[in-house]
């Protein structure tokens, strides 16, 4: 195979409120997701190992509904690529970290106030005359 994939899925809970940045033609949404498995050891007890993700959302729109509907402990779906970032600190030394840049992003926990989600998600598609949501139908 010669072409080449960097490709991440992860669906997992937020950490904290998404940290919003705004720029004067843009913004970048910064929050983090865990991602937890168990297994049971050789021992016989549970063992629960959990990940932490850095998740850079700066796509127009997908940015806006992040920042608006995302909370803290909510469960996500991220669709995205690995970056790998590096800087010098101002102590001088060289810093590493690696995140998530999300193209995709779908809320899998049920929004606190749905109707208001509704009726704002319109405003991302196309309108079409007496268009109506169900609760199952989101379109995000």
């Amino acid at each position: 195979m010669s072409g080449t994939l960097n490709k991440v899925m992860l669906i997992g809970n937020l950490g904290g409120d998404p940290e919003v940045r705004n720029f004067e033609f843009s913004k970048i949404v910064r929050f983090s997701i865990a991602t937890s498995e168990s297994y049971t050891n050789r021992e016989g007890q549970r063992v629960e190992q959990t990940e932490w993700h850095n998740i850079v959302v700066s796509k127009k729109g997908l940015s806006d509904v992040c920042e608006q509907y995302l909370r803290k402990g909510m469960k996500v779906y991220i669709e995205g690529k690995i970056r790998t970032r590096s800087w010098q600190d101002s102590s001088g030394q060289q810093r590493q970290m690696t995140e998530i840049n999300c193209l995709e992003m779908t809320m899998l926990s049920a929004s606190t106030d749905r109707s208001q989600a509704l009726s704002s998600s319109a405003d991302f598609f196309p309108k079409k005359e007496n268009r109506q949501f169900e609760n199952d139908d989101l379109p995000f």
